[in-house]
């Protein structure tokens, strides 16, 4: 990824910053997320699976649909 500004620069820390605390499992404290969403609707197993990204594609997470 090359960064040409601060703009850019700003927006993938705020991206990243959004990706790594509230989407991405933490393998230290038994694989929960930090910051969850806490107005989410609550996911029933069984219904499908999204794929969600942030970066174009760079940073992935995965979540049952509502």
């Amino acid at each position: 990824m090359i960064l040409f500004g601060e703009g850019p620069l700003s927006r993938t820390l705020a991206e990243f910053s959004a990706h790594y605390h509230g989407e991405r499992n933490d393998q230290g404290k038994g694989n929960k997320l930090l910051f969850p969403d806490a107005g989410g609707t609550i996911k029933q197993p069984g219904h499908a699976v999204e794929c969600h990204q942030r970066l174009g594609g760079l940073l992935k997470f995965y979540d049952r649909a509502a």
